[in-house]
Formats: C-alpha cells, structure tokens, sequence
C-alpha cells in the first residue's frame, strides 16, 4: 500500500513538463485556426538565443508540497509521526516541485531583431523550430486578440 501511494505522490511531480508551453512559430492554438492575422515585411537585423522560463511557480510548489504530504504521512506510525512526516514531505515537495517546474518548463528561443520594409524596427521572441539568419527576408505575422506575434521566413 505505501508503494502505490508513493507512486501517487510522485506522478504529479514528474508530469510537470507537461507545463511547458509550445512558443514556435509553427504552433498555434485552436482558437486561431480562421483568424485574420495582419503581415508585415521586413529583414532579420539581430538574432540571439534566449531562454524563455514559465513565470507560474504556483503549480510545481503545489502539486510537490501535495505529493509530499501524502508520501510524508505514510512514514512512521502513530499520529505525531504521521504529522511529522506529513509536514516535512510537503516542504520537500514543494521545493522540489518548484524545482521540477523551473526546469522542465524552461525553454531555448530566439529573439529576432526586425527592420521592417516601412522603417520600424521591432523584436519577436519565438522558440527554435523556425530558424532565421542575420539578413534574411521574414514576416511578422501579427493581429488578432489574444495571438501572438510569429516571425516566418518570406518566400516572395
């Protein structure tokens, strides 16, 4: 019985990359398939490699600290031992928690730097499924509410 539960308490933990978002260009969300999105043309000017982080440490915290209590509550016998162990499994779990988050949620991207054909020059953080070089001509695709922007390369 103490396996199953511990295998309860540390499934949630490690499922915790599921968390991570998918910021490339080629993913989109279902509520932008049909969207008009505009277009702008324009030249890479800068790029660098950045590291795009999950800014809700909430989760991890919660879902190990739970994890933890419920393993932590399995050792000893007796109800001083079992609030003990209770109470320590949730502040390691939750650390680790957090921890698991921070790291599995992490992610490289790029950062592009664009010259647009009008003359502004704006920046796109996107992750590192569409790589685009110093001098190469992209879009910026950009528009409907709630989307974000996307840098594409341009075929024209």
């Amino acid at each position: 019985m103490r396996k199953l539960l511990w295998i309860v308490a540390i499934t949630p933990v490690l499922l915790l990359g599921a968390c991570a978002a998918d910021i490339g260009a080629n993913q989109y969300d279902s509520a932008a398939v049909g969207s008009v999105t505009q277009a702008l043309k324009g030249t890479v000017i800068s790029v660098r490699t950045v590291t795009v982080r999950d800014s809700d440490k909430a989760t991890g915290t919660a879902v190990g600290a739970l994890a933890g209590g419920l393993g932590g509550s399995q050792i000893g016998k007796g109800t001083t031992a079992t609030i003990l162990g209770a109470t320590g499994g949730a502040l390691l779990g939750g650390a680790a928690g957090n921890l698991a988050q921070r790291g599995l949620s992490s992610q490289q991207g790029y950062e592009y730097v664009i010259q647009l054909d009008n003359g502004t020059v704006v920046t796109v953080t996107q992750g590192n499924d569409v790589l685009l070089a110093v001098g190469q001509r992209c879009m910026v695709l950009y528009g409907s509410s709630g989307s974000r922007a996307r840098v594409i390369p341009f075929n024209g």
